[in-house]
């Protein structure tokens, strides 16, 4: 009812008549706090007065003084062990122009009632706090209290960001754009890395071109001069591709392999040759952003210069004959293991499908820069792949090819191969560049390979279990475990310890 303060009111009416605007002030003041001690059997706010005096800057004693109480009585009031009384409240306000209406707003209560809704928060815990406790903090420190109630506050809006983003992450229409790269890997993903227009007009070009010969450099050099009038130049320079428009000439770096100095031949004769191909694809995909769109070009430039190196109908049929071995493939056809293993997985035409592969490139720490699967396995979105794959050996067996017989939580198995693929930086102080790559079907197809052979494939004892990533696979024992699976109770024993420090629920 009274909520002007003593200050305030004497301000105003000062001007008018100095002594009479104090007489009513104070006479106001001495209402005030009749109200105040009225609405409260006892008034502890012990806090309060401390800090009124911290910021006048005086001792309990000199304080004390001032209000007519003892030094011991003033203690007492500040720790809350007695409550403050009338002729307190009206010395406050006559002497240091306090606002006496403070004392009537519960701030105490109101923390309390906050502190016992943040403590009910599952993060501390089934212990319940004595509500004793909670009123002893929130009349002595008070301060303290805000604080811990700011910073439970800024707790549950990060977890619940967090738990936006996350959901965002996995659902991309709700809010949070997808990454360009992200958006391309999807589009690539949900067309079964086969892109039939491009793959067909790269098999065209195989043909016209004649690249089914020895030397594709050779040929290649001819095509572009012909059919482009473009030079081509081999250099010595780090860039693996360049293409100057005005002088209209191509140049590939003479360190890289010649399988590589084909590739990217055959990627910029996509982007001379067959770019409004590239444009319409590109118009149907309709990405969100331009960078999107742009990376997505790349990609499928990249896609038509492995089509056109290993064309569709030669490779499929080359591939059934000698049982889909990777090095055969790479010496028919000029290519690498990495080619070859990519080309394998995007063998999904219609009518004239391949087997169904699953395809990833890993690098040493284990995060997935290219990922590709025409199977039930699906990889990990975030983060990197099953430790227990055999991808991750790849890199300690340089040259070799590794196989292994694996199962998934869901019970299908596969046949899986790893190889280490190094790359040169072309001398001797150039870095290194070091991936492993990996390829599998499911067992049911491991027929085909002839990296099934001797394997055992009817023994069930011989798949070893394999996850997708630790926080979303649900094994129990596995002893090459990161992280506990989300959405599973922990158990924790003290008295007992087995493959991992805790038993999942």
């Amino acid at each position: 009812m009274f909520a002007m303060h003593h200050k305030e009111l004497v301000n105003r009416l000062e001007p008018n008549n100095g002594e009479f605007a104090k007489l009513i002030a104070n006479s106001f003041c001495k209402l005030q706090t009749c109200e105040i001690m009225a609405n409260q059997k006892k008034l502890y706010a012990g806090a309060i007065l401390r800090e009124t005096r911290l910021k006048i800057g005086l001792t309990q004693r000199d304080f004390s003084k001032s209000l007519g109480v003892s030094v011991s009585y003033l203690n007492q009031m500040e720790n809350n062990h007695r409550p403050i009384s009338a002729t307190v409240v009206l010395a406050l306000a006559q002497e240091y122009n306090f606002d006496v209406t403070q004392l009537s707003v519960s701030d105490s209560e109101r923390i309390v009632a906050d502190m016992r809704e943040a403590l009910a928060d599952p993060v501390f815990g089934e212990d319940t706090t004595p509500m004793a406790d909670l009123q002893l903090t929130a009349s002595n420190a008070p301060t303290l209290a805000r604080a811990f109630l700011t910073l439970h506050r800024a707790h549950r809006q990060n977890q619940d960001r967090l738990a936006t983003l996350n959901e965002a992450l996995g659902r991309e229409d709700i809010g949070i754009a997808p990454l360009p790269w992200e958006e391309v890997r999807d589009f690539f993903h949900y067309c079964d890395n086969y892109i039939d227009a491009i793959d067909r007009a790269a098999e065209h070009f195989y043909a016209s071109a004649k690249l089914g010969s020895p030397d594709k450099i050779d040929t290649l050099r001819k095509w572009l001069d012909t059919e482009h009038r473009v030079e081509l130049v081999a250099s010595s320079e780090t860039a693996i591709r360049r293409y100057e428009t005005g002088t209209r000439r191509l140049t590939v770096s003479a360190q890289a392999p010649i399988a590589t100095q084909a590739f990217q031949i055959a990627h910029q004769i996509a982007l001379l040759e067959y770019n409004d191909l590239l444009e319409a694809t590109l118009d149907f995909a309709r990405f969100g952003t331009e960078e999107a769109r742009a990376i997505c070009k790349i990609g499928l430039a990249n896609y038509f210069a492995g089509a056109a190196m290993l064309p569709y109908e030669d490779f499929l049929n080359a591939s059934k004959d000698c049982r889909h071995d990777l090095e055969v493939l790479a010496n028919q056809f000029s290519a690498s293991i990495e080619q070859v293993a990519h080309r394998l997985s995007t063998m999904q035409r219609s009518g004239a499908k391949g087997i169904p592969f699953f395809f990833v490139r890993v690098d040493q720490a284990g995060t997935i820069t290219k990922r590709h699967s025409a199977t039930q396995l699906q990889f990990a979105r975030f983060g990197g792949a099953c430790p227990l794959w055999n991808v991750h050996r790849a890199f300690e067996t340089p040259g070799q090819i590794l196989r292994q017989l694996a199962e998934t939580p869901d019970g299908i198995r596969y046949l899986c191969l790893a190889l280490d693929i190094s790359k040169s930086g072309g001398s001797f102080r150039a870095p290194v560049q070091r991936f492993a790559i990996g390829l599998g079907c499911e067992v049911e197809h491991a027929g085909a390979l002839v990296y099934a052979d001797d394997l055992g494939i009817q023994n069930t004892k011989a798949f070893e279990p394999i996850g997708i990533s630790c926080r979303i696979c649900p094994r129990e024992k596995c002893h090459q475990r990161a992280v506990p699976p989300l959405e599973r109770r922990l158990i924790v024993n003290h008295n007992a310890r087995g493959i991992l420090p805790y038993s999942i629920g």
